[in-house]
């Protein structure tokens, strides 16, 4: 089992800055792949980022690519999300989600989901 708590979204700016974390709990996080999804009002949920377990492999939507940096410290059991330039259309909830094996992109396949963090970009 697998707990993820999500934090540091908030309201900025257009052009501005966020960096979103995910704590984990248990002992086996180091072994668990990390993504980044976000879902806007009426809208599906939709890959942003994801890392492999060991931090080697990172992925990104094309949206945020060049913005978005996605990175883990696995001794602090945390997944971190830096957004800079950000824009309007990058307004969501975030959630971050673990999984042992879970294809990067495929929502459906990662089986532990936080609560997910309000990020607001204004115009």
């Amino acid at each position: 089992q697998v707990q993820l708590v999500e934090s540091g979204g908030g309201l900025v700016q257009a052009g501005g800055s966020l960096r979103l974390s995910c704590a984990a709990s248990g002992r086996t996080f180091s072994s668990y792949a990390m993504g980044w999804f976000r879902q806007a009002p009426g809208k599906e949920r939709e890959f942003v980022a994801a890392i492999s377990w060991s931090g080697d492999s990172t992925y990104y939507a094309n949206s945020v690519k060049g913005r978005f940096t996605i990175s883990r410290d696995n001794a602090k059991n945390t997944v971190y999300l830096q957004m800079n330039s950000l824009k309007p259309e990058d307004t969501a909830v975030y959630y971050c989600a673990a999984d042992p094996d879970a294809p990067p992109v495929v929502a459906a396949a990662y089986d532990y989901w936080g609560q997910g963090t309000q990020v607001t970009v204004s115009s």
